[in-house]
């Protein structure tokens, strides 16, 4: 991948972790310093973790199904934007019964947005990605992205509550960032 693609899936996936955490912003109010740079650190860190994992799991095997490869990165990228497109027009329930000050809540939210980053990091084994000195600037980058994407997020609902939320459709547009990089993967290895 070229610098500027890593940038791009790093943005794709950090989509979820801003949408959650305007949501927070939204719920919190007020600029609670321990709270916003304990979520950031939180996504930022399961963002970056969860690569290696689905990288290390998938590396032992990718071997095996080299030729078709860049159709698996192509369905696991179009799978996890279309479902982010699809969940960005649902209507969440906001109750006030969450409470994202609470570390359980923030851990819970970590690992449900880094979902994705897992599945990524079996596409990296799978597009060839056979060293994990080969890892760290992806991985650097998405951890970075989703920690500023969170902050930013975070800072956004807390400032600008629901007024101005939906409006930016972050969600849809990580999506149909996923979409388009595994498109691009698929027509670089085709053509």
């Amino acid at each position: 991948m070229k610098g500027y693609e890593l940038w791009l899936l790093a943005i794709g996936l950090a989509m979820d972790c801003l949408a959650v955490s305007i949501a927070n912003g939204i719920i919190l109010k007020k600029i609670n310093w321990r709270v916003i740079l304990t979520t950031a650190l939180a996504f930022g860190v399961f963002q970056a973790a969860m690569p290696l994992i689905g990288w290390l799991m998938a590396h032992s095997f990718s071997h095996l199904i080299q030729e078709i490869d860049h159709w698996i990165a192509f369905a696991i990228l179009i799978f996890l934007g279309g479902r982010m497109v699809y969940g960005s027009f649902k209507k969440e329930d906001e109750d006030g019964k969450l409470n994202p000050s609470s570390l359980k809540v923030i851990l819970t939210m970590a690992i449900a947005t880094s979902i994705d980053a897992l599945a990524v990091g079996v596409s990296f084994a799978f597009l060839g990605v056979d060293k994990i000195a080969d890892l760290m600037e992806p991985i650097c980058i998405i951890g970075f992205v989703s920690f500023a994407f969170s902050i930013i997020g975070l800072l956004f609902g807390i400032k600008f509550g629901s007024k101005y939320a939906e409006k930016i459709h972050a969600e849809f547009w990580g999506g149909i960032i996923l979409i388009a990089i595994g498109a691009k993967i698929l027509f670089e290895h085709i053509g």
